[in-house]
């Protein structure tokens, strides 16, 4: 039924947790395949891929292409793109399964979670879900779930280096409307690892100044310099 999509690149230290996360729905035929594309990795995350049993496929690193490139290969009539350092809660297949039962929507986002304690994740993690139910602008980390059918109608993934996750539910609302896209409750934790390192408020500062730029017009490609 559903087709998992993963880009990565230098992922070997959250892989393992990503895809033990589905494991379960693989064994209970929910998931019909996971797809890892890998973007040249030095490290052993094709192994780890090949050990779960993912179909592995190559492509130049860039998420967009990365994502644009797994879901030409998917055969599933949902898709499910996660990045390989985010891992779905406990309990988000019950939740999945409803959603697609009722098909009241084109597509779905989870709930985001930082892999770190203490006061600053959960606020970043709160304003980024208000700025998810608000702006309708969620980013790549909280997943995304769409069927095949909207996903092709829309046009798929561009192949940008960066906010292809903001530029495809932007044209997904655009075309099918703001209720097109559904929060599920279950969260999608993702590492901490760049704000642990950068800072909360500098790296939100900053993502906000780049998302800010994109939405003015910015090219991609210069704002993913900046983002490095």
């Amino acid at each position: 039924m559903i087709s998992v999509v993963i880009p990565a690149l230098n992922e070997e230290t959250r892989l393992s947790a990503c895809l033990g996360a589905l494991s379960g729905a693989a064994a209970d035929g929910l998931i019909k395949e996971i797809i890892v594309v890998d973007g040249g990795s030095a490290d052993g995350t094709v192994k780890i891929a090949d050990g779960f049993g993912a179909r592995v496929l190559t492509a130049p690193p860039g998420r967009g292409g990365q994502l644009r490139a797994g879901a030409e290969a998917a055969k599933g009539a949902w898709l499910l793109f996660l990045h390989g350092d985010t891992v779905l809660a406990e309990g988000w297949e019950k939740e999945v399964i409803r959603f697609i039962e009722q098909n009241k929507c084109d597509a779905g986002i989870f709930t985001l979670a930082f892999d770190a304690k203490g006061l600053l994740p959960r606020l970043v993690a709160f304003g980024a879900m208000q700025r998810t139910r608000w702006a309708r602008a969620p980013y790549g980390d909280q997943g995304l779930l769409i069927s095949k059918s909207s996903y092709d109608e829309i046009g798929g993934f561009a192949d940008i280096p960066l906010f292809e996750d903001v530029d495809i539910v932007r044209r997904l609302i655009g075309r099918k409307g703001r209720f097109a896209l559904h929060i599920f409750s279950s969260k999608a934790v993702t590492s901490a690892e760049r704000y642990e390192r950068e800072g909360y408020i500098r790296r939100v500062i900053a993502n906000f100044i780049l998302l800010t730029r994109y939405q003015l017009g910015a090219a991609p490609e210069d704002l993913a310099k900046a983002y490095r």
